[in-house]
């Protein structure tokens, strides 16, 4: 391997977890399981939603956004960690890399974004009920989806090209199972002032912005709350933000759980097992968390795995016919 500022024909080694052999079966096993819970866990929710015609509200086209954007970050840091296990190899290409990268960014922010719309969803439901249908109507439901991929496109962008301006010496290993920005800024032997002023500005804005967001609305949630003079109206009303407060609470504690432990203990492989939680796990639980508390989802589930059985029977019975 060439050293020097041409990244072009640079590979990287993905240290992940563990170098013991007995240890990889294993993680192999366990990664697999919670990538293919994952997947079929969100993808139930968006089938779930899209086969029910009660479901086709702004809430749950918020909710089918989270599920697939939840899919598709799982689908890019663990199927080439899985197929590096397999093959024994710890190589993944700089083009690979920066890939990575690109996509981590912008579905944790599209994350982010997201959660901070269904909180305004939340708020608009509980504190202006009679106007939920006029005020949260299809035109802004995808036109605030869409500024959400905006945002999120334009600051992947811009920290994808920012590593781009960076040259790598001989030291290419990346102590994590996949690329993270903050890593990949560490190996580099130019100067990272910029990329570092960036990475950290873009981390307070979209952190601090969207959470405040999400504060305010709950903020104005609880007062609409404890001026109900019902205790059932109450008790309903909370009820609907209990799963996007449990998201909610997941994402950004498992977040500030992974920088708090590398600040903490400046160990780059508790850093890597922290942010298994946001990468991996989140995205695992979410689907449980809405479908557990929600009787919509419960009842839309059984309806479409039970038309999906008597769709089955029908066919196997026409197989049969002669």
């Amino acid at each position: 391997m060439e050293t020097g500022n041409d990244t072009r024909l640079s590979e990287f080694l993905l240290l992940g977890f563990s170098e013991e052999p007995e240890l990889q079966s294993l993680i192999f096993g366990f990664f697999l399981s919670m990538y293919l819970i994952t997947v079929f866990g969100n993808l139930l929710i968006i089938l779930a939603v899209s086969s029910d015609s009660h479901l086709h509200t702004p809430m749950y086209f918020f909710l089918c956004n989270l599920s697939l954007v939840d899919i598709c970050s799982t689908t890019t840091t663990i199927p080439k960690m899985l197929v590096n296990i397999q093959t024994r190899s710890k190589v993944i290409t700089y083009k690979g890399c920066i890939a990575q990268i690109y996509f981590l960014i912008l579905f944790a922010g599209f994350d982010v974004f997201l959660l901070t719309v269904m909180a305004y969803d939340r708020f608009v439901a509980i504190c202006h009920p009679l106007h939920y249908m006029v005020i949260m109507n299809p035109r802004l439901c995808i036109l605030l989806v869409l500024v959400s991929w905006i945002m999120s496109v334009l600051d992947s962008l811009l920290e994808s090209l920012m590593v781009l301006r960076l040259s790598f010496c001989a030291d290419l290993e990346i102590p994590h199972f996949i690329c993270e920005l903050n890593q990949m800024v560490q190996l580099a032997c130019s100067d990272t002032f910029l990329n570092n002023m960036v990475m950290y500005f873009a981390a307070v804005l979209l952190a601090c912005g969207p959470f405040s967001g999400i504060l305010y609305s709950y903020c104005k949630i609880v007062s609409c709350i404890r001026g109900m003079s019902s205790a059932q109206g109450k008790y309903k009303a909370f009820s609907t933000c209990v799963s996007h407060l449990s998201v909610v609470s997941l994402f950004y504690c498992t977040i500030l759980g992974v920088y708090l432990s590398s600040a903490a203990t400046n160990s780059s492989h508790s850093s890597a097992v922290a942010s298994v939680m946001y990468t991996v796990v989140t995205p695992m639980l979410n689907p449980f968390i809405y479908s557990l508390r929600n009787k919509d989802i419960k009842r839309a589930l059984k309806r479409f795995f039970g038309m999906a059985a008597i769709k089955v029977t029908i066919i196997l019975r026409l197989k049969e016919c002669p």
